[in-house]
């Protein structure tokens, strides 16, 4: 076996371990998921359907959830974890799950293609550039979704950290003004909807967690947890605490609220005292060795005319 045929073999190897997991997961999902279709359309006397009976009219993003659906595994536990991580991350639609794990999946296969095709490409530019090239675009494509989940989560969170004051601002003018509580938690998502789309409309399920009987604590709580903000959770604790001892919700807000002033005033002092250590390492590396130049050239040009050998 020449050195050519031996460099395919191993490529080809390393795409099938790289592919087992999801390859394994997809079966299962997909058995599972006919076996779960059989027993229903059993128990309604129906003809079990046909996978030939699957159309092909389905649009794209119905085609990726299924995709992503038969990908999905059946740890329970695992899923909520992950449901609840796009949750954070502002993925509120009901195929999020699938459609995450459906991402995985392509973006792992989708540059193993792409490496067949240009295999003789860069076979010529380098030795083991296809096998180079497939290591490092399964990496990119295991870590991508990941990297774009994360990087969501992160987005909205400073969206939440820099509305939350301004929400207990209003909230503590709504509640001080004869509204209650509930009232005011809608008033209040009306008047973010245009700064901070993603608060208010947390702030809407808050309304509609209360609207379908849930408690109030259990609604501030679930939305402590979807924001994943320390004052969120504080703050649904304070109002716990200020429901069973039956203390003033609006003092109970506004102190909150003045201690939220309070520290955005302390985060933003912190920034401004951090400027000049930041701007430390500019002055030395730019304008330090500009102004050296400047005071010297002219001690350098008259001993130049000094000692012109």
């Amino acid at each position: 076996m020449d050195q050519n045929s031996l460099f395919v073999f191993g490529t080809i190897v390393l795409m099938a371990l790289l592919a087992a997991p999801s390859i394994v997961l997809s079966i299962r999902g997909w058995a599972k998921s006919d076996r779960m279709i059989q027993r229903l359309e059993r128990a309604k006397d129906r003809p079990v359907r046909e996978k030939s009976d699957t159309p092909a009219k389905k649009s794209v993003s119905t085609v990726i959830a299924e995709i992503g659906r038969r990908a999905t595994p059946g740890n329970e536990e695992q899923l909520s974890a992950i449901r609840f991580k796009l949750l954070r991350g502002g993925f509120l639609h009901p195929n999020a799950v699938s459609v995450y794990f459906a991402a995985r999946l392509l973006s792992l296969f989708v540059p193993q293609i792409l490496i067949l095709v240009f295999f003789r490409q860069l076979a010529d530019y380098h030795e083991f550039g296809p096998l180079i090239g497939c290591v490092v675009l399964a990496l990119i494509g295991l870590m991508l979704p990941e990297w774009y989940v994360s990087s969501a989560t992160k987005k909205l969170e400073t969206e939440y950290r820099e509305g939350f004051p301004d929400m207990m601002d209003l909230m503590v003018a709504c509640v001080e003004a004869g509204m209650s509580i509930d009232a005011a938690v809608t008033r209040v998502a009306e008047e973010l909807v245009d700064r901070y789309p993603n608060l208010a409309m947390h702030l809407n399920i808050i309304a509609l967690e209360l609207r379908a009987g849930r408690s109030r604590h259990d609604a501030w709580k679930n939305f402590a947890s979807r924001l994943g903000l320390e004052a969120a959770d504080s703050l649904a604790t304070m109002l716990r605490q200020a429901e069973e001892m039956g203390t003033s919700v609006g003092q109970t807000l506004r102190v909150f609220s003045k201690d939220m002033r309070q520290k955005r005033m302390l985060a933003a002092e912190e920034q401004a005292l951090a400027l000049s250590a930041k701007l430390t390492v500019p002055l030395i590396v730019f304008v330090f060795p500009t102004l050296l130049g400047v005071l010297i050239m002219p001690a350098i040009v008259q001993a130049m005319q000094v000692f012109p050998d």
